[in-house]
């Protein structure tokens, strides 16, 4: 079993894994944040971190509308979910998630 699959089958639903970005993307990461010293705090900034990096690339380039979590194929979604849950943990970087992400959209890390 995958990861992806392995992380959909524990949370189950769809509605479940949407509801689980939301309360990670707008509760539990940018709480985290000054602790950690991440460079965003805003919902929208993990957001776009964690789905950039699902995808490989710019999310808009992958999926048509918006919100995009809503529109997201549910595997695309769940490794996002897995990065934020991986980034809460300490086993993801989220410092090079960003930077990543910023590189993809052709601006420089801060």
């Amino acid at each position: 079993m995958s990861e992806t699959e392995h992380f959909r089958d524990r949370l189950g639903d769809r509605t479940t894994l949407e509801a689980r970005w939301l309360d990670l993307t707008r509760r539990i990461l940018p709480a985290l944040a000054p602790e950690r010293r991440w460079p965003v705090r805003a919902d929208h900034c993990f957001q776009r971190i964690l789905l950039d990096n699902a995808f490989g690339g710019v999310w808009y380039d992958h999926v048509p509308r918006r919100p995009a979590y809503a529109h997201a194929d549910t595997a695309a979604l769940a490794r996002a979910v897995a990065l934020g849950e991986a980034a809460v943990t300490g086993d993801a970087d989220l410092i090079d998630l960003n930077r990543q992400s910023l590189v993809w959209r052709g601006k420089r890390p801060s």
